[in-house]
């Protein structure tokens, strides 16, 4: 009684679960797909790129020229200022020369429009300093390409994963029919005394076995299923079925032996050596004087927004900062710092790529290995189980040989499954490597 009621507990669970959750087919490259438009690493990695645009944009200013306007207001009785404000006005009389008037002015009014423009000529720090920019634009525009090498291999991994998990499902709901019709057969073989209580008990063990596995295997397809929606940025409610089976997958090419300085994380790097290499040379520019065009023109009256007077001035100023006490000296030797820094980085992230790859090598290697092993244990577990229920339905077998046989092949399914999944992961973290 107990055993019919925890049966129909299960049968109801199963039930609501499928109601529950409607199953959705999905492809890969549809996940792809989704994956590179909505996913967060990479939009992340697009700001981050706008931002290194937005900072190469503001370089710009080494070129075009600064442009300013400005109007301004003052009433003032400072002897120097009322003169130089009726000067500028163009409103100067011989009476304005009374020295009672120079010395002790009546309150002036002076309202000025200005537009000025400031253009650089020679400003040779600014050249290497926009150079560095670009370089750490472009080093930034690598990383997002990396980045969706990374998320294409998240997604191969995601939805291997989901495959595995229905692999999972299919073998032990396979696995609870074989074990709930052997524990039809020994209550059979029981009520006719061929069999011992103890021995129908062991075969019930294992159908609740198998169902406690089975119910693990579908909370496996719930879990793989939502990290897809994580990675697609989409609903975490969703349960997914994979449109084609776990396969293994054929090397379309042989497989490089070494990593590509042309990958676009090692290149990424390369540039950014390069920009703290511009970066020491823009500091050790500072140290050349700077040459700036200028002019203004310029509106004056004695009412707001008003300009009766004007008058212009343009030149040039060549600039030198001599010495700034040991400022420049004390940069410039820690941007060269940084510069070897950055070289030593670059030959340490090359040679651990090509350490990673090697090792991802033997794994591959391994898996390989693993697989031609595994598939003949499930061969030969098969066999086995075949084997041994035809004698058992003859009473030629002990109940404990059949359910170690029967239990024996469930796994050799699941690590086939497994290792069918751990081989083509490894081989597409190789082509990741390479790539």
């Amino acid at each position: 009684m107990k055993q019919l009621t925890y049966n129909l507990i299960f049968i109801l669970t199963f039930i609501g679960f499928s109601q529950a959750q409607e199953r959705i087919p999905l492809r890969k490259a549809e996940v792809l797909d989704k994956v590179l438009k909505s996913n967060y690493s990479l939009q992340i990695s697009e700001a981050q790129f706008d931002a290194s645009k937005a900072d190469f944009k503001q370089t710009n200013a080494v070129f075009l020229p600064n442009i300013t306007a400005s109007h301004t207001g003052v009433s003032t009785t400072n002897p120097l200022m009322a003169f130089g404000s009726k000067l500028n006005q163009g409103i100067l009389t011989a009476a304005d020369f009374n020295p009672a008037l120079l010395n002790d002015p009546e309150p002036t009014q002076n309202f000025a429009t200005k537009f000025e423009i400031q253009q650089p000529l020679i400003n040779v720090d600014g050249f290497y300093q926009r150079k560095a920019a670009k370089n750490k634009m472009e080093a930034t525009a690598l990383q997002t390409e990396r980045t969706k090498d990374y998320l294409e291999l998240e997604v191969e991994q995601a939805y291997m994963q989901l495959q595995l998990a229905y692999k999972g499902v299919a073998v032990l709901e396979q696995a609870l029919l074989t074990a709930e019709a052997n524990e039809r057969l020994a209550k059979n073989s029981f009520n006719q005394g061929y069999l011992q209580k103890s021995d129908v008990l062991a075969v019930s063990v294992r159908v609740t076995e198998v169902k406690n596995q089975l119910q693990m295997a579908r909370s496996n397809v719930v879990n793989a299923s939502n990290y897809l929606s994580f990675l697609m940025n989409e609903n975490q409610e969703a349960i997914y079925q994979p449109t084609d089976s776990l396969q293994v997958v054929i090397p379309q090419n042989n497989l490089l032996l070494q990593v590509s300085e042309d990958r676009a994380d090692i290149k990424a790097m390369s540039l950014a050596t390069n920009t703290y290499e511009t970066m020491y040379k823009a500091d050790k520019m500072t140290f050349l004087p700077r040459l700036n065009a200028f002019g203004s023109y310029e509106l004056y009256d004695d009412q707001i927004f008003q300009g009766n007077a004007n008058g212009y001035i343009v030149g040039a100023q060549l600039s030198w900062d001599i010495l700034q006490g040991t400022k420049r000296f004390g940069k410039a030797q820690k941007s060269r710092s940084e510069f070897e820094q950055s070289k030593l980085k670059y030959q340490q992230y090359v040679s651990q790529s090509q350490l990673e790859l090697n090792k991802a090598k033997r794994l591959l290697q391994d898996a390989q290995n693993k697989l031609e092993l595994t598939t003949l244990a499930l061969e030969q577990s098969k066999e086995s189980l075949r084997i041994r229920k035809n004698r058992f339905e003859e009473g030629l077998e002990k109940t404990t040989d059949l359910l170690l046989a029967d239990t024996q092949y469930a796994q050799k399914q699941l690590e086939y499954y497994q290792t069918i999944y751990e081989y083509n992961y490894a081989l597409a973290y190789v082509q990741f490597l390479t790539k």
